[in-house]
């Protein structure tokens, strides 16, 4: 996830998926969607930003499902901003969801990776 400026809490800023074999799904999304890519180095593999083919602007990241990434579910995940991470987590505990993965860093970021009471998977940063 690239650093992005402040949002407001409640503001998706960031989408991605993590999946064993990221290269190939890359290269999937470039020849159905013409996303551009470029890598994201994860200190000994590549991850990858996928970049708007119209201005080469970072739009979703492709990520491999190793390293600190293991515990993501493979699916489309969405980012969204929270005013207090720690405040989100025990909410949401007690809400009946669960915490899948983090809380950890991410850039100037701190972000965990949540299921809702439903079964649907989204990511929380602060």
């Amino acid at each position: 996830m690239p650093d992005k400026p402040e949002y407001a809490p409640g503001t998706i800023v960031w989408t991605d998926l993590t999946i064993p074999d990221a290269a190939t799904i890359r290269d999937f999304y470039s020849a159905v969607v013409g996303w551009k890519h470029s890598p994201v180095d994860m200190k000994g593999y590549s991850d990858y930003n996928m970049e708007s083919p119209a201005d080469g602007t970072p739009v979703v990241g492709v990520c491999h499902a190793r390293g600190s990434n293991a515990n993501l579910p493979a699916r489309w995940l969405i980012y969204i901003v929270v005013a207090d991470l720690d405040a989100s987590i025990k909410h949401c505990t007690e809400l009946g969801g669960k915490v899948i993965d983090g809380p950890r860093g991410a850039g100037n970021n701190r972000f965990c990776c949540i299921q809702d009471p439903a079964g649907a998977y989204c990511c929380l940063v602060q």
